[in-house]
């Protein structure tokens, strides 16, 4: 089985940034997801540049802070953030033109970086909804990269990343049998969804999810890699 640990949030605060750099350097993460409108953006993209064995894609926002384009009323609430939320498949569809020029735009801000862009996933797997799926898959075909597998694109493994999506790595699922767990899947490439951190207080200002992201990090650069496992970087 060939494991892709990809770190989620890459630009979220500079102790998320700085706990993912620490999983790569001394740990099993080989990719992240930057967020365009995180708060430690900068930071995100001068530690990638010093670090580039880190292959780092876009973590697509729809559900958090502001959009960085200025042309999509309909996804703001009064304040100007986003009016979506992790509850999104229960709410009315967005507007789907708004949307992906909204996801366009932070692509493009990614690429003006100047880091290769090396996948396509989004925070809270809002690429997943079903009315977006059109979307995603013309932003994969269009930037040639592939995306986070989710179920709507199970009849597009063209475009997927790997053949699995593992979520259990979190909240309680941090645990140290991870390997064990991965074992039962039936999947040739599956890829681990992780969120390793430096708590810092601007976490603890934008997330519920907090001390558990260091209890990733100790794991995820102490953990051994047993045989038949490979480490894989696409």
């Amino acid at each position: 089985m060939k494991v892709l640990f990809n770190a989620d949030d890459f630009g979220l605060t500079a102790g998320v940034t700085q706990g993912i750099i620490r999983a790569h350097i001394d740990g099993l993460v080989r990719s992240a997801t930057l967020m365009m409108n995180g708060l430690a953006v900068d930071e995100a993209v001068t530690q990638a540049k010093k670090h580039p064995s880190l292959q780092v894609g876009v973590h697509l926002v729809l559900t958090w802070n502001k959009p960085l384009s200025a042309e999509v009323p309909d996804l703001i609430d009064e304040t100007g953030h986003f009016r979506f939320n992790n509850t999104f498949a229960s709410m009315p569809a967005p507007n789907l033109a708004q949307v992906e020029k909204e996801w366009r735009t932070q692509i493009e801000a990614f690429l003006a970086t100047g880091l290769p862009l090396h996948h396509i996933d989004s925070h809270h797997h809002v690429h997943g909804w079903e009315v977006l799926k059109d979307i995603v898959i013309r932003l994969a075909q269009d930037y040639r990269v592939p995306v986070r597998f989710v179920d709507t694109l199970k009849d597009h493994p063209e475009i997927c990343l790997t053949d699995a999506l593992f979520l259990d790595f979190y909240g309680d699922g941090v645990r140290e049998d991870i390997f064990d767990r991965l074992a039962r899947l039936e999947a040739e490439t599956v890829e681990v969804m992780t969120h390793p951190a430096f708590v810092d207080e601007d976490l603890r200002k934008v997330s519920s999810y907090t001390d558990k992201r260091q209890e990733e990090l100790a794991l995820l650069t102490t953990l051994p890699v047993p045989d038949g496992v490979e480490i894989m970087r696409r």
